[in-house]
């Protein structure tokens, strides 16, 4: 029986990305659709779990793509609650490659230093990807402070949090200069920088500047990037005594955890991938 993986994407036209990594992932079928929301998306569930017997589902997957992390996030819990019973079909959500890319982000950041006890500070913190790194860090026992222009948006990202892991220690931070990224820095032993593609946070010459440092990552590949010392290349390299990746040194990883992922949807039929268990397969992926 084939494996014929559902694509429900919330902008007009489906990502090809995401339709060549499920390919290269081992799906026989992709069925594609583009501009889904929670109001037009019953259907092709029922599509889905009504084709073929309850023993049969494992062959069927949903992923829930996307460039708006809030409209995945909405669509995820529609298709969720239109299961029932054993009428229901794994499904993974990774708009923007949110999940992938801040589960690989944080593993790479553990192959080189304990997570329980460390400090962090998310410059970019309330953004998509911002958010689930601090998120993971929380939960992996970081002391975590997430930054932003606006310390207010920041501020919610952390009751979200806390809301998630009630022991977790996550401060907001507003930072909106270099100046200002560069004070909250010190004193932190790892520094993730996840804004918007072309922001820099600091300029070349930062990292030596920042005492007690010990991994540094940058998920912006696009100039400038958020990082101006670590080159998108960077994969564990070590500069000013701090170990440091680029984009591309992460997107290794998260191509691995991506299509381990979509491999996982057929392995049952009752898989929910969200962050957290996306991050287990990053842990398996890197073998932690």
């Amino acid at each position: 029986m084939q494996k014929i993986l559902i694509q429900l994407d919330t902008d007009d036209q489906p990502s090809s990305f995401d339709q060549v990594v499920a390919v290269d992932s081992g799906a026989d079928r992709i069925f594609s659709y583009g501009g889904i929301n929670p109001d037009n998306t019953e259907g092709l569930v029922h599509g889905a779990i009504f084709t073929r017997g309850p023993a049969d589902l494992n062959h069927t997957a949903i992923f829930v793509g996307g460039s708006q992390v809030s409209a995945g996030e909405a669509l995820l819990e529609k298709v969720a609650n239109t299961f029932f019973g054993p009428m229901r079909v794994s499904v993974m959500m990774d708009s923007n490659g949110c999940n992938t890319t801040a589960a690989a982000a944080v593993v790479a950041a553990k192959q080189h230093h304990d997570l329980r006890g460390a400090s962090a500070l998310v410059l970019g913190g309330t953004g998509p990807v911002g958010h689930r790194v601090a998120s993971l860090l929380a939960m992996e026992g970081c002391a975590v402070r997430v930054a932003s222009r606006s310390v207010d948006k920041a501020a919610c990202v952390c009751v979200n949090i806390r809301s998630q892991f009630a022991d977790s220690t996550v401060d907001p931070v507003a930072a909106s200069t270099a100046e200002e990224c560069l004070a909250a820095a010190r004193g932190t032993d790892l520094l993730f920088a996840a804004g918007a593609a072309g922001v820099c946070f600091l300029p070349e010459g930062s990292l030596g500047q920042i005492d007690r440092l010990k991994v540094a990552i940058d998920l912006n590949a696009v100039p400038p990037t958020g990082l101006a010392d670590i080159p998108v290349t960077d994969k564990g390299t070590e500069r000013d005594g701090v170990t440091c990746y680029g984009a591309l040194g992460v997107g290794g990883t998260k191509m691995k955890v991506h299509r381990r992922a979509i491999r996982q949807l057929f392995e049952s039929n009752s898989a929910v991938l969200d962050t957290q268990a996306i991050y287990q397969i990053a842990l398996e992926v890197a073998k932690l």
